[in-house]
C-alpha cells in the first residue's frame, strides 16, 4: 500500500517511511506494523508527562510511533540487546531528547528498574523479557492506571515451533490477574492492552 493511500497517511511519524525502508533492507524479521503503531501513538498521547518503557527497540518503528504520540514533557526508555539493530533507531530518532536508548538485556534492565523503584505509565513489551520472561517484574513496574501492551498474540509466520503454547499461557496469565483490567484485541497482529488497577 502506498503512503498516500494508507488510511493514516499524514498522521504517521516523520521518520517512519525511511525507517521502514531501512528495516526491510536490514533483514530484520520482527518489525511492528503500522496498525500497532497507531495504537501506541494514541495511548502515548493520552498520558501527558508520561514515563514510557519499550522492551525491544528493534529498528525503531514502534519507537517512532510512541514518540509521535508523546507530549513534550514525556520520556521514553527503549531497551534492546541487539546493538546493531538499535543503532538504526538511534540514528533516526536519537536526537529527540525525550528518548533514551539502552543496550542491555531486557530482563536485567527490568530487575534493575525494580530495585531502584522505577514506575512507568506505559510498558510496551515487544520482546521476550517483560512478556514471556520476567513478566511479574515488568507488571510490578506499572504505576496505578498504567498501561501494559503486547503485540503478536495472533499466529505469525515467524513463530518458532511451540510458540503458540507460550502465547496461550501468556493470555491465560494476564486474564487471571486481579490487579489488571485486560482487553484482548484480535486486530493487527493481535494486541493485548491491560490497565493496572488503582488500589482500593
Amino acid at each position: 500500500m502506498s503512503e498516500s493511500s494508507h488510511p493514516h497517511a499524514g498522521q504517521e511519524p516523520p521518520a517512519l517511511a525511511r525507517l521502514e525502508e531501512i528495516t526491510a533492507a536490514s533483514g530484520f524479521g520482527m518489525p511492528s506494523d503500522r496498525l500497532t503503531g497507531t495504537l501506541l501513538a494514541t495511548l502515548a498521547a493520552s498520558i501527558p508527562d508520561g514515563r514510557l518503557l519499550e522492551l525491544g527497540t528493534g529498528t525503531g518503528l514502534a519507537t517512532s510511533w510512541l514518540l509521535h504520540g508523546m507530549d513534550a514533557t514525556a520520556h521514553l526508555t527503549s531497551i534492546d540487546n541487539d546493538a546493531a539493530m538499535q543503532a538504526i533507531a538511534h540514528a533516526a530518532l536519537g536526537a529527540d531528547p525525550r528518548v533514551h536508548f539502552v543496550t542491555a538485556d531486557g530482563a536485567d534492565y527490568l530487575h534493575t528498574a525494580s530495585a531502584t523503584g522505577e514506575r512507568f505509565d506505559v510498558i510496551f513489551a515487544d520482546t521476550w523479557p517483560g512478556k514471556y520472561t520476567a513478566l511479574d517484574t515488568a507488571l510490578a513496574l506499572l504505576a496505578p492506571g498504567a498501561l501494559y501492551v503486547v503485540d503478536d498474540m495472533l499466529p505469525q509466520p515467524n513463530w518458532p515451533p511451540g510458540h503458540a503454547a507460550k502465547v496461550a499461557a501468556l493470555r491465560q496469565t494476564l486474564a487471571a490477574r486481579t490487579d489488571l483490567i485486560v482487553a484482548s484485541l484480535d486486530w493487527s497482529t493481535g494486541i493485548i492492552v491491560a490497565t493496572k488497577r488503582h488500589a482500593g
